[in-house]
């Protein structure tokens, strides 16, 4: 009885299919075994019933579950088999319960200056996942300033380098919702997708990534039906929009073909032969720290060294600041000039809040001195 168990094995016959997987291997040992067909039990093939303590070595086999029960004329051959087959086997969980693969689930990111206080954000993502509920739905943030399209698109620029092809931007900062300006699909030459108003939100994402083509938002089939309000369309028209694009709808069925997009004005920093002439776009919450839009490399034309004192004007008033690496280069609470992570210089307080403790409130003008040079010394 126990040489009889020995030279049987089990396998499990919904796992794999036996002529599912071929190689030289396979098909030798096929040839050095059979499968059973008792002549004292019948001529169907034999079935027994598993049951184990512990969970079996094979994926898919279970405890109390049915199996094929094979009888090898060569032990070792069948052995072969059982490894070869378990290999050719595919794991479950490489797919998810519709049998798309998780790399294959669309992005949505999405963007507001809805805030949290209310319930906006939350309907626009049930619209979003009632339409397309294998999507994946990220958020930039929902605390933009309110009504400000300049942050929004600086937001906006920042973030989608690190989004691949194929990924649907909602974005909902709209202080024009209800008047004439369009609802609009922009491609970019990446091959992202924005779903947004035509208010000029986009502009640094066209002038880094290029325009492919932009549609306005015209088919009813897009919204979320014939009742669109005049004062929600993040729910009625963005959100609705950027859910068909995610489940693989066309762009271009949207509606018509937009040949001209508004365009923001964007604020560059001015180099002089006094210094740099630039502006407090922003702040680094919740930390306080303010971002001007003077870059590194203008900065660094002056000759500023690490270390360097810097005398700036803020919103008209005197500072002198060390030009550092990073926050703890200064002592807890002291002022620090610094190149951000955008390659922007920001201007902060360590482990303290600068536009708090300045009262700065952006966006303020930033002047910064050129570079004094070193005095002769007798």
């Amino acid at each position: 009885m126990k040489r009889q168990r020995a030279r049987n094995f089990l396998l499990a016959g919904p796992l794999v299919d036996r002529k599912s997987c071929s190689s030289p291997i396979i098909n030798r040992a096929r040839k050095g075994s059979k499968w059973l067909r008792d002549e004292k039990r019948g001529s169907g093939p034999q079935f027994i019933q598993v049951r184990t303590k512990k969970a079996s070595p094979f994926a898919g086999i279970s405890n109390g579950e049915i199996v094929h029960h094979m009888r090898p004329k060569s032990a070792p051959l069948l052995w072969i088999v059982a490894v070869l087959l378990f290999g050719c086997a595919q794991p479950d969980s490489v797919t998810g319960n519709a049998g798309t693969t998780a790399e294959a689930r669309p992005a949505i990111v999405f963007m507001t200056d809805f805030g949290t206080a209310n319930d906006a954000v939350a309907i626009c993502k049930a619209v979003m996942i009632g339409i397309a509920p294998e999507a994946r739905i990220m958020d930039i943030t929902h605390q933009v300033t309110p009504f400000s399209i300049e942050e929004g698109a600086r937001f906006l620029a920042g973030v989608t380098p690190y989004y691949p092809a194929g990924t649907v931007f909602v974005v909902v900062i709209d202080p024009g919702v209800g008047t004439s300006r369009k609802a609009v699909i922009v491609k970019t030459k990446k091959g992202q997708y924005f779903v947004l108003p035509d208010n000029g939100l986009i502009t640094p994402v066209i002038e880094r990534d290029k325009l492919e083509a932009a549609r306005e938002i015209t088919n009813s089939r897009w919204m979320i039906g014939d009742a669109v309000s005049s004062t929600f369309h993040g729910r009625d028209i963005f959100s609705p929009a950027g859910a068909h694009l995610a489940a693989g709808w066309d762009y271009t069925l949207a509606g018509p073909t937009v040949s001209e997009l508004v365009r923001l004005t964007p604020r560059v920093a001015t180099v002089t032969d006094k210094g740099i002439v630039g502006e407090v776009i922003g702040l680094d919450d919740p930390y306080g720290s303010l971002i001007s839009d003077i870059q590194e490399e203008d900065f660094k034309r002056f000759g500023y060294l690490l270390g360097d004192k810097v005398t700036v004007l803020l919103d008209k008033r005197p500072f002198t600041l060390p030009y550092v690496r990073t926050f703890m280069d200064v002592p807890v609470g002291e002022p620090l000039l610094y190149v951000d992570s955008r390659g922007r210089i920001g201007l902060a307080l360590n482990q303290r809040n600068f536009s708090q403790a300045y009262k700065i409130t952006p966006p303020v003008p930033l002047f910064i001195s050129k570079k004094a040079l070193p005095t002769k010394t007798r």
